[in-house]
């Protein structure tokens, strides 16, 4: 029986090492699933399970568990900023830039809550209470990858010195951090007097009687002698309005147009555009007509199909410069990248893996498949070159020292920030270097959650050896009720101002919340209650931004403040 012994005692050995995180993550996540009332702590179960493993004194050497640790923070935050890098300029919009500042302030408001439990609560002369806060503070707005910023940050503060160990504050504030947005939304809700069927009812309305949305067939004739004898893509260009002709009647035979198509007097055409522009393409083209085509004549109806973009050559053209609507006679309704939607503006940048809604007869969407690729298998094989290649670039620049006036030492993005920007960037630009930047949602998704989880179980497991001196028998409570006033406060302030001062839907409202607070299991009972896609949306305008916040504002605190 020694044999078993040794695998579970000897903690420089690598089938004890694989061990320890394959046991503290495989019951971390199984933990994780379970839910009270429809709402689970979900992989953060794992940093529990850790704790646990570390407290009976089932750890590792620390070096390996360091090791881990970094290495899991650095693919996690990478594979986010890849996730998020296609949508994070394209997220401020009208809408999107006051959504971001409500966002933003949320933040502001968390650290200066955060300070003033710390001033209010905890002896300032200790060193380690405001660390602690720091690992709090991120419990409470369940922010990950901003603990392992404020870790990493630590180290630089205490070079020679032994750092706080920050996750128990995190541990502590997370359950409640996770419960505590969703009630302060629901606070929201009655002091606002918000009525769920009416908020529904609203984006029903707002999106029945979105003009740019909603396509308008119409047929005209021809009667302005200007276009007469010019093709379709010249029209196109005349008008600066994305239009369809999907079917033209000349000299008593019906056709299917292409762009070099000629249009004459008296042609009777058949043309699809927005609601907005009908009666400006109608006065330029000609008057509105009724047809009596023969039914074996009748234009072909009009369909709908995502596409996958599979062909290398269409990485980083532009949806403006592709002239759809006039040289292929069909409409991009949407474009999803990484699970995320994004608007279909005319300077929006084709990435190899985008899928695409194309609108249109069936044989012009056939022609834009095969212009795109439209093949699966060719996905199949991943680009994992790109990410090891950014991984690179994004350690080398998150190790450049930034000398900043009051600082005790030089600002580091670190291993959170530089990887984060990096990928960020090479999400959005990176075709512009001949990087195909593709991965599925799905491996994203295990990139990322590997990386978490390596991240978690290590924290845990550190923390483990103090977390009862610490927890039960120091400040456990004043952390989880701070952490609690934490989440809280900065919620009611910013999601009533959202409200009452930009009346914001109240499912949009709640989506940026989540966004803002980086938290999946809010963003789920939102989309519980809504019927369409404003929680989604707004979580996806505000996520790329309050994510890079999170990290940076980590570090900040951390180095301005703990080193003191």
């Amino acid at each position: 029986m020694d044999w078993i012994i040794n695998l579970f005692t000897e903690q420089d050995g690598v089938a004890h090492i694989a061990l320890l995180y394959s046991l503290v993550i495989a019951i971390g996540v199984y933990l994780g699933k379970i839910k009270f009332k429809g709402i689970s702590l979900g992989v953060t179960f794992v940093l529990f399970a850790g704790i646990v493993a570390g407290h009976i004194g089932f750890t590792g050497t620390l070096p390996v568990l360091n090791f881990l640790q970094d290495f899991g923070l650095i693919l996690f935050v990478f594979m986010v900023g890849l996730q998020v890098g296609p949508g994070f300029f394209e997220s401020f919009g009208k809408d999107g830039i006051k959504l971001n500042m409500l966002s933003a302030l949320a933040i502001v408001l968390n650290v200066l809550v955060m300070f003033a439990c710390y001033y209010i609560f905890f002896d300032t002369s200790d060193k380690n209470n405001l660390p602690m806060m720091v690992g709090t503070l991120y419990g409470a707005v369940t922010n990950t990858p901003g603990l392992g910023a404020a870790n990493e940050a630590l180290r630089s503060v205490f070079p020679n010195g032994q750092i706080p160990i920050i996750a128990s504050g995190y541990a502590c504030a997370y359950p409640l951090g996770v419960l505590g947005i969703i009630l302060s939304t629901i606070v929201v809700k009655y002091i606002c007097k918000v009525n769920f069927n009416k908020e529904n009812e609203a984006i029903k309305e707002a999106e029945a009687e979105d003009p740019h949305a909603k396509p308008h067939p119409m047929h005209l004739k021809v009667a302005n002698s200007y276009i007469a004898g010019r093709t379709l893509e010249e029209i196109s260009k005349f008008l600066n309005r994305d239009i369809v002709c999907t079917r033209i009647m000349h000299e008593g035979a019906l056709s299917t147009p292409m762009r070099d198509t000629k249009i004459e007097l008296n042609d009777e055409v058949l043309i699809v555009c927005a609601e907005s522009d009908a009666e400006a393409i109608k006065a330029f083209i000609g008057p509105e007509i009724e047809v009596n085509w023969d039914e074996e004549n009748q234009p072909q109806p009009m369909i709908s199909r995502r596409i996958v973009v599979t062909n290398s050559s269409m990485n980083g053209k532009s949806l403006g410069k592709m002239h759809f609507s006039s040289l292929y006679g069909v409409n991009i309704t949407r474009i999803t990248r990484q699970g995320m939607d994004l608007f279909a503006s005319r300077n929006h940048h084709f990435h190899v893996g985008d899928r695409v809604m194309v609108v249109g007869p069936e044989e012009n969407v056939n022609r834009v498949a095969e212009l795109m690729g439209n093949s699966e298998k060719r996905l199949n094989a991943p680009n994992i070159a790109t990410i090891f290649v950014g991984i690179i670039v994004g350690l080398i620049f998150g190790s450049l020292p930034i000398a900043i006036p009051g600082m005790p030492v030089p600002m580091k993005l670190g291993l959170a920030g530089g990887p984060l920007i990096i990928a960020i960037l090479i999400g959005r630009f990176g075709y512009r270097m001949g990087l195909v930047t593709y991965t599925t949602t799905s491996a994203n998704m295990m990139l990322r959650e590997f990386g978490l989880v390596l991240f978690l179980a290590s924290v845990g497991i550190k923390a483990g050896n103090g977390f009862w001196e610490t927890v039960v028998a120091g400040d456990g409570l004043k952390y989880v009720y701070t952490g609690f006033i934490i989440t809280v406060i900065p919620i009611l302030i910013v999601a009533t101002i959202a409200r009452l001062k930009y009346k914001f839907n109240y499912f949009t409202i709640m989506g940026m919340i989540s966004g803002a607070y980086t938290d999946p299991p809010a963003l789920a009972y939102a989309n519980s209650e809504c019927i369409g896609e404003a929680s989604a949306v707004g979580y996806s305008t505000v996520y790329p931004l309050s994510m890079f916040l999170r990290i940076l504002t980590a570090q900040i605190i951390v180095l301005f403040f703990c080193g003191v």
